[in-house]
């Protein structure tokens, strides 16, 4: 199994090490030419979701990164990943992928000081939860199933071959996300 992890803005370099931890072969998505070589998913990190938009762009990787998604690739998106990947953002006017059936609100959680950890269950089991600047899902469509819901608001998601989280499970010593893409991964063979 190898999975692609967009590496052109944020902390893709955190999950990289997560996955080399979990001896998971993986492989930076930085140009084009890269998506020709084989991957079983892809991992969208947190970053700057504006930022990572335009680059996507310019880099002429959003619509090709998008057709792989509609065609059933396996994508896990944390904070922004979980931005891009939504079909409506509370405020604004553009998304970039559109294809996880959610509207998503930025920076939910406030500005960088804002930020903080907590425990809270995930599918049912307890994990940490690091939020940096964090968006949540106020809205899910019919298919999408609630995995996590911290004060209230809905933090992580499941529609078919795409996951997302609000928070950044690669900032924890806990695998046990990882293993859930690792399943969809499985799932699609």
């Amino acid at each position: 199994m190898r999975i692609g992890v967009l590496a052109v803005q944020g902390a893709f370099v955190e999950h990289i090490n997560k996955l080399r931890q979990l001896d998971t072969d993986c492989l930076e998505i930085r140009k084009r030419s890269d998506l020709s070589k084989n991957i079983n998913g892809l991992i969208l990190p947190g970053g700057e979701s504006t930022a990572m938009r335009k680059l996507l762009v310019e880099l002429e990787l959003l619509e090709p990164l998008k057709k792989m998604i509609t065609d059933g690739l396996p994508v896990f998106g944390t904070c922004a990943g979980m931005i891009l990947l939504a079909k409506e953002i509370s405020d604004s006017d553009t998304h970039c992928f559109g294809t996880l059936d959610i509207t998503v609100k930025r920076n939910a959680y406030g500005r960088q000081l804002g930020s903080f950890r907590c425990i809270d269950k995930f599918d049912g089991k307890l994990i940490e939860m690091p939020f940096i600047r964090a968006p949540y899902a106020r809205r899910i469509g019919e298919n999408v199933k609630n995995l996590a819901t911290h004060e209230d608001r809905i933090v992580a998601v499941r529609q078919d071959n795409q996951l997302a989280t609000a928070f950044h499970p690669e900032l924890t010593n806990d695998t046990y996300i990882y293993e859930y893409f690792f399943d969809i991964i499985a799932k699609k063979k």
